[in-house]
């Protein structure tokens, strides 16, 4: 029997980094603010509360449950304009800057919410037995069971290894290959087991739980998460009016490279070589890095809330 979860309300959820955001997005009222992944609401709340009555804020996500979370948080909050649009972040903010919908602050988190994660049923978490599922969007057909039954070894293997930074992602990657010609593996139970069995027996008791990092890298491959960043950085820069902020938190050494690089990118300014006497190509920094290095939670935050210790936020200002 799966143990008891407390559901995830917006009321009660503790966003990660949550005064780092509020203090570095700055937001002011009369402002229109996107929340690009909305999740159980944390964020948008507080947001919300610092537009102050007036303004707009919008709010996406791909996650077809997170409507009933965006429903309480607009029935809490008086004044400011509410809209919710499910989708991809990276699809929606193309679409609203196609569209030429500007905005003064966008933030995107891109940890997995709290309220899909502490749902067993939803196949993220690798603390109990359910369904090897993983999707964000539901209604999308290939599910982490799909990838587990279908990869080869040579393609799980290197999904383990650039995703989760897995030590034994090739052994890994061998059992379960070995283990789904004897019985289809649909279950994270399953998983578990095999990623147990596939490593030596220190590795299984070192630092936090050793399927930690295949599950990661699963769910980063079901949901696209960096096809999606990549084509969601410069749609969010681009909604961005001038003085506009953009603040994005990363939960993966991957992801805050590209992040690292695309607002190091924006922010730079003549890219002509060294030896010219001066410049020709005429570029002007498009941006200013308001964190040169990332904010890290504090120790108290990850005391009270261990899964926020890997996070780092990044934030810059369209000039």
């Amino acid at each position: 029997m799966l143990p008891n979860v407390q559901r995830t309300d917006a009321a009660d959820h503790v966003p990660v980094l949550r005064e780092e955001v509020r203090e570095l997005l700055d937001v002011q009222p009369g402002e229109t603010v996107v929340d690009a992944t909305f999740g159980a609401g944390g964020h948008s709340r507080i947001l919300a509360a610092e537009l102050q009555g007036s303004g707009k804020l919008v709010a996406i996500d791909r996650d077809p449950t997170v409507k009933g979370y965006f429903d309480r948080v607009k029935a809490s909050t008086r004044g400011v304009q509410m809209r919710f649009l499910r989708g991809n972040y990276a699809v929606v903010l193309s679409q609203l800057a196609a569209n030429d919908v500007r905005a003064d602050a966008i933030l995107l988190d891109l940890g997995l919410s709290s309220m899909q994660v502490d749902r067993p049923e939803r196949g993220f978490s690798y603390a109990t037995d359910a369904p090897l599922d993983m999707r964000m969007d539901t209604s999308e057909e290939t599910s982490a069971a799909d990838v587990v039954a279908t990869y080869d070894e040579l393609e799980l293997a290197s999904i383990f290894k650039r995703y989760g930074e897995e030590r034994y992602a090739r052994q890994i990657a061998r059992a379960i290959v070995r283990r789904r010609d004897e019985e289809p593996i649909e279950r994270t139970g399953q998983l578990v087991d095999i990623v147990k069995a596939s490593i030596p027996a220190p590795a299984r008791f070192g630092e936090g739980h050793p399927a930690k990092r295949v599950f990661q890298a699963l769910r980063i491959e079901v949901n696209h998460e960096l096809d999606a960043l990549e084509a969601g950085l410069p749609a969010a820069f681009e909604m961005l009016r001038p003085g506009g902020r953009l603040a994005v938190i990363s939960f993966h050494s991957l992801e805050d490279r590209m992040v690292k690089r695309f607002l190091r990118d924006r922010a730079r300014g003549c890219t002509c070589p060294p030896e010219l006497p001066i410049c020709v190509c005429g570029k002007e920094p498009e941006a200013r890095i308001v964190t040169p290095k990332p904010r890290r939670p504090s120790a108290l935050e990850i005391d009270h809330n261990p899964r926020a210790s890997s996070a780092r936020l990044r934030v810059a200002v369209r000039v």
